[in-house]
């Protein structure tokens, strides 16, 4: 979706960027409300996107439509694809390069840290995906006559994604930090100076206390530091009740968030090996990559 007003060719040229598609609404049981309709609440509006991003480009467009008349050109552009790592929209920027061209571009998409806290984003941290698929037997087997001498994929699994992360919280992934970029004395100070509540982000998240690479605080980790998070494990009988089966197929999802000066497909070619080095006996494994990598970014403070 594309949108302009030049006031002026001679001023200056702001561009407000923001996209209108969101996530799966799975698991569509754990939703009070119909999740696109929209439901006010508590003074929130409750619904897909509200947030990341319809709520956050609706800023700027009635922000825009309050001035009036802007003192400079503004143009919008809105896309459906974000959330698959946008394949289209590089062809377009190159396609209509002229249309597009702009003095500032403004990315409507990020939160304040609380309603009372302001906040001016100058990096994000990057993105890589992979789908890991364990195999063993030709077909799901009788626990009971094969259990104990035919590899389950399961447990192969499980030992997998085990490996990657030590009991503190550090990556084990071999090449994995190799080019980080360690937090400056400056960026430490500027992030112990902001105001954080330990407790209430407990609360409001739900857990009884906060993990994480060591030496690091957790607004540390979240801003500073990459991950290597396990988004989803699947295999066997995932019905109510018990079913003896030993799987024949086990496979887990994983993302990791990635810090300059880290490169996603170096990344994933180290998780790749780690995973084929510490494969277990009697085991396959298919490694599939997504699309969608991106690389973290930062701008001077």
């Amino acid at each position: 979706v594309y949108a302009e007003w030049i006031v002026d060719p001679a001023r200056p040229t702001v561009l407000i960027y923001g996209h209108h598609d969101v996530q799966p609404v799975d698991p569509l049981q754990e939703w009070r409300d119909p999740p696109f309709s929209g439901v006010l609440r508590d003074g929130r509006i409750w619904g897909r996107g509200a947030s990341d991003d319809k709520g956050c480009i609706l800023a700027p467009i009635e922000a825009v439509a309050l001035l009036g008349r802007p003192p400079v050109n503004v143009k919008f552009l809105v896309e459906g694809e974000e959330e698959i790592g946008s394949p289209h929209l590089g062809e377009l920027l190159r396609r209509r390069a002229e249309r597009l061209r702009a003095d500032l571009v403004l990315g409507a998409d990020g939160d304040m840290y609380a309603p009372d806290q302001p906040s001016i984003p100058v990096g994000s941290r990057g993105l890589c995906a992979l789908q890991v698929e364990v195999f063993g037997p030709a077909r799901d087997l009788h626990s009971g006559q094969y259990g104990g001498a035919v590899p389950n994929p399961i447990h192969a699994l499980v030992a997998l994604l085990a490996s990657m992360r030590s009991p503190e919280g550090r990556i084990t992934v071999e090449g994995f930090y190799r080019d980080v970029r360690e937090p400056g004395p400056e960026d430490r100070r500027r992030v112990a100076a902001f105001p954080f509540d330990e407790e209430a982000y407990r609360r409001e998240v739900g857990v009884d206390a906060l993990v994480g690479e060591p030496g690091y605080s957790p607004l540390e980790r979240v801003w500073l530091r990459p991950t290597l998070e396990i988004n989803g494990i699947a295999g066997g009988f995932q019905d109510e009740g018990v079913k003896t089966v030993l799987p024949a197929r086990a496979l887990a999802k994983i993302t990791c968030r990635l810090v300059p000066d880290q490169d996603p497909e170096h990344i994933l070619d180290c998780i790749e090996a780690h995973l084929t080095r510490f494969r277990p006996p009697g085991v396959r494994l298919k490694v599939t990559r997504f699309p969608g990598s991106a690389r973290p970014y930062r701008i001077p403070p």
